[in-house]
């Protein structure tokens, strides 16, 4: 089906001003001083983005002045040049060419008419660029840009019949009406999108200050409290009756204000065929411009998501196809080589889990090069290389998101400049509360995960308290909150865990993470209750536990973006108000697993490198839940053990039977194939025979231990009495 390129046109013009206003703004700060390397980067950003997407719409003229705008700043973010009055005023002559161009775009709403790029203009700025002087540029007046959308033009309304006709026909209901036109009414009305956006924003502060009219409601019934409202006087029982009057007004406006709510969000969405639908042919052109054939397929375009989202959706979408396109699918020669097609092919899918989005990119190509990353992450000095050496793959893969990182040797048009994977973590993660996840293997293809919320207008918000400060999480991160008794807590890899439904979940207290004083709160004022309250919190498939004091409320809350001072704060992804007028940070629970996963590596590591010589043996750990998974595993490496994962049952037999492993670890509920049946087929096997098999599950009956001796375990360990230094030493016994 042939694709309309015109109708992505106004979308390009809305989203090319508000870059070319941030070009503004960012030379602003660098003629004032005012810049820092971060600002030059978001100019860089801005430029390579206005590049590729006209470069999708085929707008030359636009992709040429962005292109040579795009090498000055990429010469001043690596520091071969120096910013000068002179290099500035060509550059604002280079943002209010792309201004004229755009505006010029925005009135023909067609490519061909645009004017051709100015010669003289990209000739000056690729000298510029390459480090050559620049001669002394005569003011230009800048143009003013009208960013403003030109209103509908309105319809002529018919000629209506003179008065006397339509009062003498009017005699007779039936008699037809001679010369008037019939009279319909309009079943739509067009409404400009700042509008609707500044709609949408208002409802959104109209839920969110529901909060302090329930806490008025909280502080009458406080009153009533203390006043006695069984003391049986008029004034009491008047306030009794004022009180659950205030109370059922509360409740009849919050269901009216939430119908009417999500009423005005639906007005808003749209769905992802209009970031889906331009996809295969710009890889088409794309790979047609490295030599390279990849078909593209679509599913999921019915989807929809709030406009504010898809507006934001489309620049990391052409980033992750260049980067799938020019690193990711090989040459048609090397796939043939490698027993593969020809031709590559790309997946974009979409589908809705719960209250997010699932945006996936899949590539049968050859796999993120991790040794290629490694190599170049110690190059750029993001890493030492003894450092580099003792990372895990998940760990080389988060450089390819660091600004200004590559492994291309060379800069093309189409990559080598280190600015796509920046732009797609930068809006995933921090503009769309999203979460990125990579999964790859060498020589099968990638996969890049996008979770995104259906809105940002509106987010349920769990406020908890540590250390008497006030803290809160968006609820798709929560996973339960749960109390648990003290001797419930297990050490293990030198950090400590729960056991919560047969899978091991790290706890880390919530106020250590963010290091707070411990002497912020006086011991009064801490919450005095039995155990621990723990909030578990979910990023895909990993799991945390953080210890908290309490849970303050639930509420539907309007999440701020924090003041630019802030910006570099990766723990908070926004301030809520509370019905107290309190401003409460919102912590972005992406960002607290991440800590807290390099602080359990860096533990793990300091504790292997105290039992480095003791083993060298290889062991598969088969579990399904994969926090179960990395914390068994971070036990093992502390001790020297080389382990390799497997997600199930299945996944187990296949990697045993393909490797060869001196001792097998593996829970017994699991999908596909559980433990018991595993252990009984690796039995099987000539080379498992006789080696260690140790069962490690959250069964505790008789009857599943004798099982597991009658299949061939070697071990069987109960996760409720798990005890690392008794897994270590039951594994030592039997390797002998």
């Amino acid at each position: 089906m042939a694709i309309d390129i015109k109708k992505f046109i106004n979308r390009f013009v809305e989203e090319a001003r508000d870059h070319i206003n941030r070009l503004g703004d960012g030379l602003v700060a660098m003629e004032s001083g005012r810049a820092d390397a971060e600002g030059i980067n978001a100019i860089f950003r801005s430029a390579h983005t206005i590049k590729g997407s006209s470069r999708m719409l085929k707008l030359l003229p636009i992709t040429d002045t962005a292109h040579k705008l795009e090498d000055v700043m990429g010469a001043l973010r690596e520091g071969s040049i120096s910013f000068t009055p002179a290099l500035g005023q060509l550059l604002y002559r280079a943002v209010d060419a792309l201004a004229a161009l755009v505006d010029q775009l925005a009135k023909t709403n067609d490519g061909a008419q645009l004017p051709p790029a100015d010669e003289a203009l990209c000739a000056e700025l690729a000298q510029a660029a390459a480090g050559q002087s620049a001669p002394a540029f005569t003011p230009v007046q800048a143009k003013t840009t009208d960013t403003q959308v030109e209103p509908p033009p309105q319809v002529p309304v018919p000629p209506i019949a003179p008065t006397a006709g339509l009062a003498a026909d009017s005699a007779s209901p039936s008699a037809p009406a001679a010369n008037v036109p019939e009279l319909k009414a309009v079943e739509t009305v067009r409404v400009r999108l700042s509008k609707l956006d500044e709609l949408i924003k208002l409802m959104g502060e109209v839920v969110s200050s529901h909060a302090r009219l329930h806490q008025r409601l909280l502080d009458v019934r406080t009153i009533e409290h203390e006043l006695g409202v069984h003391a049986g006087t008029p004034a009491a029982l008047h306030l009794h009756q004022f009180t659950q009057t205030l109370k059922n007004d509360v409740q009849v406006q919050k269901v009216l204000m939430d119908e009417l709510h999500d009423k005005t969000l639906l007005m808003r969405m749209l769905p992802l065929a209009i970031v889906f639908e331009p996809a295969t042919r710009l890889v088409r052109e794309l790979a047609r411009s490295v030599g390279k054939q990849v078909e593209c397929s679509v599913t999921g375009t019915e989807i929809e998501l709030d406009r504010q989202m898809i507006d934001k959706l489309s620049d990391p979408l052409i980033h992750l196809f260049r980067n799938a396109i020019d690193h990711g699918i090989e040459t048609p020669a090397q796939r043939i080589a490698a027993g593969k097609p020809a031709q590559g092919r790309l997946t974009l899918s979409a589908r809705q889990d719960g209250s997010w989005v699932v945006v996936e990119l899949k590539d049968d190509g050859g796999g993120i090069a991790l040794a290629a990353v490694r190599d170049k992450a110690i190059k750029k000095g993001f890493v030492s290389a003894e450092k580099a050496a003792a990372l895990t793959d998940q760990e080389v893969i988060d450089f390819i998101f660091l600004p200004g990182f590559s492994t291309n040797s060379i800069i093309t048009d189409l990559s080598g400049r280190g600015v796509g994977m920046d732009v797609v973590k930068r809006t995933i993660l921090d503009d769309l509360q999203g979460v990125v996840n990579v999964e790859t293997q060498a020589g099968v293809g990638t996969t890049f995960s996008l979770r995104l919320p259906l809105s940002l207008a509106v987010m349920r918000i769990l406020l908890v308290q540590v250390d008497g400060l006030p803290f809160g999480f968006t609820a798709q991160y929560v996973a339960e909150l749960l109390r648990l008794p003290q001797e419930s807590l297990l050490t293990v890899a030198e950090r400590q865990a729960v056991i919560v439904r047969n899978e091991f979940v790290p706890v880390v207290p919530l106020s250590e993470l963010l290091r707070v004083p411990a002497n912020l709160v006086k011991p009064s004022q801490r919450p005095r209750v039995g155990g621990m309250l723990l909030l578990v919190l979910r990023v895909r498939n990993e799991k945390i536990a953080v210890q908290i004091d309490g849970l303050l409320d639930e509420c539907d809350m309007v999440i701020k973006p924090l003041p630019a001072h802030m910006h570099k704060l990766p723990m908070v992804s926004g301030i809520v108000t509370t019905g107290t007028n309190a401003l409460v940070s919102v912590l972005h629970a992406p960002a607290l697993l991440e800590l807290a996963r390099r602080v359990r590596t860096q533990a793990v590591r300091t504790e292997a490198q105290a039992h480095a010589s003791e083993s060298h043996y290889k062991v598969l750990v088969v579990d399904d839940s994969l926090n179960t998974r990395e914390i068994e595993k971070d036990v093992l490496e502390a001790y020297g053990y080389q382990v390799t994962l497997a997600e199930d049952g299945a996944d187990g037999l296949r990697k045993a039977l393909e490797g060869d492993f001196d001792a097998v670890l593996t829970d017994v509920e699991m999908p596909h194939m559980d433990g018991f049946t595993l252990t009984a087929k690796l039995r099987q096997e000539e080379k498992y025979r006789s080696r260690p098999i140790i069962i490690i599950t959250s069964r505790e009956k008789e009857e599943d231990k004798r099982r597991g001796v009658q299949v061939g375990a070697d071990a069987y360990i109960v996760k409720g009495d798990f005890d690392q230094s008794n897994l270590v030493s039951t594994l030592r016994a039997l390797l002998g």
